[in-house]
């Protein structure tokens, strides 16, 4: 789509500019540039994912901005201990499967666009909750539109069985991902890390 668009903002350009034919190389030339982010932005590089029924794996591409034990008011209504990974415009949007199981809750949230990292996005602004569940454990990951985004794709529903690393859904244009851990879980990381999606172990369980 935006190869199509870039080809006939080209045509058009060059077809009826012939006399500034500097204002619609300068033109083009921007229209290149907004091409090329939007297919860096939508990228799917190859990489050799971190698998294993011990591990949960980085949903996401990012810094994790956020390590503390808040309470989850959706579905675990209880104490939960939260990282959350600030995905920038420049971050791989893709969010991936930190275990296998069975997806046990979704639900998506429309809402408003604050910052990323404004405390109140992750109550306020357009969001989904997926909750994956196996033999072992609940976890549960909120996507959250930051200010930049205007729209969160997701790809599962309650009930579907999900494995480790596959995609589950996509965030566009800068966002949020939370992940909601059992209280006393043993990170491998810590705030300020740089994670990478299907890569980065979160934390293994005992």
């Amino acid at each position: 789509m935006a190869s199509v668009a870039w080809l006939i903002i080209g045509f058009l350009t060059f077809h009826f500019m012939t006399g500034l034919l500097w204002l619609a190389w300068a033109i083009n030339f921007i229209i290149f540039l907004l091409w090329f982010w939007v297919l860096w932005f939508f990228r799917l590089p190859n990489r050799i994912h971190s698998t294993g029924e011990d591990k949960i794996v980085a949903p996401a591409d990012g810094k994790v901005v956020v390590i503390e034990e808040t309470f989850e008011p959706e579905y675990f209504k209880d104490k939960r201990l939260q990282v959350s990974i600030f995905m920038s415009p420049l971050n791989v949007h893709v969010n991936r499967n930190p275990i296998s199981g069975v997806v046990k809750y979704m639900k998506y949230h429309a809402g408003k666009y604050l910052v990323a990292w404004h405390p109140k996005s992750s109550t306020e602004n357009e969001r989904t909750t997926v909750v994956i569940g196996n033999d072992r454990m609940e976890l549960l990951m909120r996507q959250i539109a930051g200010a930049m985004a205007r729209r969160i794709c997701y790809y599962v529903k309650e009930g579907d069985k999900v494995q480790q690393n596959d995609e589950f859904g996509f965030i566009r244009f800068g966002s949020r991902v939370d992940v909601f851990f059992p209280v006393g879980t043993k990170l491998d990381v810590k705030i300020g890390d740089v994670v990478q999606g299907g890569v980065t172990v979160l934390a293994h369980l005992s």
